[in-house]
């Protein structure tokens, strides 16, 4: 298992039952559907930015970066929200991205 942030990884030891079964309730999703590896992170990605959640934009670029997206495919979502969320949102993301695609930027 890939190291956890703090919060996430305190659950997971104490109460493994709950966190195994959200694992368990992730690999459905997956398996319910016919998105490739690809969409999907970027999909996941996309719902992260939408719901204003910075450690989960940083989490999915991470895994992006990991499963061999680029940075521009992976900053391109943030772009694509800008009329949907609007300007602010979307730069927001789009900063939550850079700290992790570009963590030596000003």
């Amino acid at each position: 298992m890939a190291k956890l942030p703090p919060a996430p990884d305190r659950i997971a030891h104490s109460h493994p039952n709950l966190w195994d079964a959200y694992c368990r309730l992730g690999e459905a999703c997956v398996e319910a559907g016919p998105l490739d590896d690809r969409t999907r992170r970027l999909v996941k990605l996309a719902l992260a930015l939408g719901a204003r959640s910075e450690g989960a934009v940083h989490s999915h670029t991470r895994r992006a970066l990991e499963e061999g997206l680029t940075a521009a495919e992976i900053k391109h979502v943030a772009l694509l929200a800008i009329p949907t969320l609007g300007f602010p949102q979307a730069m927001a993301a789009l900063t939550w991205i850079e700290d992790i695609t570009d963590p030596q930027a000003p």
